[in-house]
């Protein structure tokens, strides 16, 4: 199967996280799976006249188009015509091209939040008047319509995050090579659900505090920072703590709270990202599929039993309570 990966407007550090894809890399990973660039802007040879050539060739039909990968968000502006992004050498606006390859590819793949639903890239007023590929923020209909489906009969496949895990997009890549993605392993959003099914929560290093609800005051603290410090890792999707990445990192893991990159809208959440929106005290956003009240009992009885060792360690940059063994009687 072969891929035409276009960047549109946006920062490409998804396409670094891609390059970071290990044990084997991503060109060896691809290669196994039978998959190849026709075209990438930042990874192949080809410049110029040759790649007016190969887009030539895809929209004659002259060569099948397999998979269009799509990163960064789409500028629509000026007044609709999207002359802010020109494809280089071609004087065609990069929305024009996306739009006229689509109906061509197989399977159409967002790669990134600015792709998926617009990210940073429409933030502060959105000059460009940028959208997702698919989405318009949360709402469907973007550069392409909300009914679009590709030739296999799949919405656009949104792959978000900012940037993505590098794991997350050769997963769908091998999946859609398998015929092994669906539209049942997407969710309401299109994201492939083997890694929107977990939240950021799930194997977060903190959690010990978060169940005591022992809370971080300062960034560089080893408590929870739901409370405080803006991490909504509770209400937000990915895996990224079940897989860390390169095998150990995350936001979490680094000390800086979840800021949900891989939902819509999240770069502008209307508050700081490292600040905690409350109403009397009581954090805004709770977890994902637990009511209010509930949460605030068990936070209750959660300090009252919070252990010494707990309280101590969750203000402080480095353990300096290790846990204490019971001698046996």
């Amino acid at each position: 199967m072969n891929i035409l990966w276009l960047q549109s407007a946006g920062c490409g550090g998804c396409t670094m996280s891609l390059l970071c894809a290990e044990g084997p890399n991503v060109f060896d990973l691809l290669a196994g799976a039978g998959l190849t660039f026709l075209w990438h802007p930042a990874l192949s040879l080809e410049s110029g006249a040759e790649v007016r050539g190969i887009l030539a060739s895809l929209v004659s039909g002259e060569v099948p188009l397999d998979i269009l990968c799509v990163e960064g968000a789409i500028a629509r502006g000026p007044r609709g015509t999207g002359r802010y992004q020109i494809l280089s050498g071609t004087g065609r606006p990069l929305l024009d091209w996306m739009r006229d390859l689509a109906p061509l590819a197989a399977h159409v793949v967002a790669v990134g939040t600015c792709a998926t639903y617009g990210g940073v890239t429409t933030a502060g007023g959105n000059p460009s008047d940028a959208v997702g590929v698919q989405y318009d923020g949360a709402h469907p209909g973007g550069a392409l319509p909300a009914t679009f489906r590709a030739r296999a009969g799949l919405p656009v496949i949104n792959i978000a995050g900012c940037p993505t895990h590098p794991d997350w997009v050769t997963e769908t890549l091998l999946m859609l090579a398998a015929g092994r993605l669906g539209a049942s392993d997407l969710d309401a959003l299109g994201r492939p659900r083997f890694y929107a099914d977990h939240l950021v929560h799930h194997a977060c290093p903190k959690n010990e505090f978060y169940e005591y609800k022992a809370s971080a005051r300062a960034l560089s603290e080893m408590g929870c920072m739901m409370e405080h410090l803006g991490c909504i890792g509770t209400q937000a999707v990915g895996d990224c703590n079940i897989r860390p990445w390169n095998g150990q990192g995350s936001c979490t893991r680094g000390g800086y709270p979840c800021i949900n990159c891989t939902a819509p809208e999240f770069e502008e959440p209307r508050h700081l990202f490292t600040a905690t929106p409350k109403i009397a005290g009581i954090p805004v956003g709770l977890p994902t599929d637990m009511p209010k009240a509930w949460f605030m009992a068990l936070a209750s009885l959660s300090k009252a039993a919070t252990p010494e060792r707990i309280a101590k360690n969750a203000v402080a940059d480095r353990i300096v309570t290790p846990p204490t063994l019971r001698k046996p009687r």
